[in-house]
Order: C-alpha cells, then structure tokens, then sequence
C-alpha cells in the first residue's frame, strides 16, 4: 500500500466527501482532501528537509492524507475515530503491521485537544497540519458571517513553511492583513496549535517560529 494507492481510494475520498459537507454545516473552513494533500505533502517535505529516510516520508504521507477521515463520524474526537477507521482499511492491505500502527498512531495523536507528538512522522504531520491556514479554506461567501476562524483565516494572503537542518530551525512565515484580523484574534483561535507545533519540532531536534508579515511573534 503506497501514498498514491490511499490518494485514488474510492472509500477514503467518499469519507473527505461526507464529512466535509457536515463540517460546512457546523461552520468550519475547509476540510476536504485539498487540505488532507497538503498536509501530506508538507509533512513529507519536513521530514525530507530533516534527512529522514524515504520510508518515513511515506508513512508521513500516509498519515497526512488519512488524518481527517474521522469527520464523517463526529468532529469531536475525530482523531480517534480517523485512527480506528484508519486501522480497518490499512488492515486489508499489504501494509506491515508495525507501519499500519504508526500511522493509526500518527492520526490518533494529531489534534492538539488530546494528542501529543512523540515520533518524528507524528511530528511532521501535526506541524503541516496546525500550520494550514489561508484564505481559500474559507467557505461562507458573506463576510458579514464569518466567525473568528473564517476572519482569521480570510485574513491570511500568504503562507509557507520553511525548514533549516542547520539552524535546527522550523518557521511558519504568513502575511496577514491586519485589517482583516488582528493578531489577538490569531492567537486566541491558534494557540494552542502553535504551541503543539512547538513541542512537535522538539522531537525532531529543532525549534518553531512564527513570522507574521517579517517579523517573529513566536
């Protein structure tokens, strides 16, 4: 079972589908598998910039791709309902047991109300994902009714993660515009993800900066 065999899969797309559409209900940004990709994908690149092996990176991938997939079932707590989802189709594949239970623990341990970074792949996937914020999550059209998350994330025009193997150094760079959102507003939503992201980039011997429109906040 290969990242790109988890990609075209009819069941784990229908599951982004379905949940995605209940999340729009409930008010949240965009959880489809755009955002699921670019997790993949932004994980991979960490841990490719970190030197970890080709191994790693894939089972990054995986996770990154798969880490969502408990929305369908319920918000709260989906991470550990995406874990258990996650076990029973990987369970069908010619996944190793021991890769199938990293990933099922990498999607467990992703959201920052119960989880907690202990690996380097759990690591890479927690930091892509809690820095994904940008203006094309946004899904309510009115900004009269945006709440804090869609201003918050409105209000962000550019985004980009940079990684330094020498300085031991992971920085979220954003252009916020200020206008929009201010910086109290960023941090009372995302907080508690930035300091996840902080404590995820320990594992993997480096430290997590927040630039916000050149200059650090964090």
């Amino acid at each position: 079972m290969k990242y790109e065999d988890i990609l075209r899969n009819e069941e784990i797309r229908a599951y982004y589908e379905k949940g995605n559409s209940i999340l729009l209900e409930l008010g949240y940004t965009d959880h489809s598998m755009a955002h699921t990709v670019l997790v993949a994908e932004q994980a991979a690149d960490i841990l490719r910039e970190f030197g970890y092996s080709d191994h790693e990176i894939e089972l990054a991938k995986i996770a990154g791709l798969m880490h969502d997939i408990g929305n369908v079932v319920n918000r709260k707590h989906h991470a550990e309902y995406g874990a258990i989802m996650a076990n029973e189709i990987l369970k069908d594949t010619d996944l190793p047991m021991l890769d199938r239970i990293q990933v099922v623990s990498t999607i467990a341990n992703h959201d920052e109300s119960t989880g907690v970074a202990s690996d380097p792949i759990t690591s890479a996937v927690i930091i892509a994902d809690k820095s994904d914020v940008r203006r094309s999550r946004v899904r309510e059209k009115d900004p009269i009714l945006y709440d804090i998350h869609d201003r918050v994330n409105h209000a962000v025009t550019e985004r980009r993660i940079e990684c330094s193997k020498d300085e031991k150094l992971i920085t979220l760079h954003l252009t916020i515009d200020e206008s929009a959102c201010t910086m109290y507003d960023y941090f009372d939503i995302f907080l508690g993800r930035m300091t996840m992201c902080s404590r995820a980039a320990r594992i993997l011997d480096a430290q997590f900066s927040l630039k916000v429109n050149g200059q650090k906040v964090l």
